[in-house]
């Protein structure tokens, strides 16, 4: 039985036992796990969820990762509470480091001022311990890519009301009897 604050999806891998051809894992969530997933990702529904992983043997301890995440959701529209459905298209890969030990931790190689050569998306993601959840980045790129504001087509706010359609405020009197005394 899953925990409440766990993952909604899991899928580990062993990565010690990853060829030099790599490997390919297909993920696609089905039955109870769309609901699950959907409330974990707090979106009205998940109505699909694919992917494809690949993994790649680079050395004893950092691999690469790549996926390519099929999803299509249903959230409320702000402005109405409408379903609205999207479709998330995503493909993206990180570098994965297995460090060994508590204490191990991967430094980006600095220049003479202390100043990182590469970016932090260059930068492979430390993990420690090589049983690895492939799941664990596709969820995290679906909830980067679920739209925090969804709208119906042609949805829009209504104007605020301005002062002249505001009916009069009664202590507005009292304001006007202060001025005459």
């Amino acid at each position: 039985m899953k925990q409440e604050n766990s993952a909604p999806l899991e899928r580990f891998f062993d990565l010690p036992t990853l060829s030099q051809a790599g490997a390919e894992i297909a993920i696609a969530a089905s039955g109870d796990d769309l609901p699950l997933l959907a409330k974990w990702i707090d979106v009205d529904a998940v109505e699909r969820f694919e992917a494809i992983v690949k993994l790649k043997k680079l050395s004893q301890t950092r691999f690469a990762y790549s996926a390519e995440l099929k999803a299509d959701v249903v959230q409320a529209c702000i402005v109405t509470l409408e379903p609205v459905k999207a479709h998330i298209e995503r493909q993206f890969a990180r570098e994965l480091h297995l460090a060994s030990g508590k204490a191990a931790r991967f430094d980006a190689p600095t220049d003479f001022a202390g100043v990182l050569p590469v970016s932090a998306e260059e930068i492979p993601e430390e993990i420690t311990s090589p049983r690895f959840d492939v799941a664990g980045p596709l969820l995290e790129e679906l909830v980067l890519s679920i739209d925090p504001y969804p709208r119906c087509e042609g949805a829009a706010f209504a104007e605020p009301e301005t002062q002249a359609d505001k009916p009069e405020n009664p202590f507005a009197v009292l304001k006007t009897l202060a001025k005459r005394g």
